[in-house]
């Protein structure tokens, strides 16, 4: 799987690393690399709960049952 990830020059001398595809996924570094390194965590985080989530939303009913599918 391949996300977009814009990198931009905080403030506060930090790399910033936003995903724009996952709201809400973004961190920071002290270097690119670090602010790299940090966003596939936040990435690989945020879609674990948004898949929990869904996991969980799928179990409630009846007619619904959650398939693993490897990417």
């Amino acid at each position: 799987m391949e996300l977009t990830v814009i990198l931009e020059q905080g403030e506060n001398g930090y790399v910033i690393a936003t995903c724009p595809s996952l709201p809400g996924c973004h961190t920071q570094g002290s270097t690119e690399a670090e602010a790299l390194a940090n966003i596939r965590e936040a990435i690989a985080a945020c879609l674990a709960a948004l898949n929990d989530r869904a996991r969980r939303e799928a179990e409630k009913s009846k007619k619904r049952r959650p398939v693993e599918v490897l990417l």
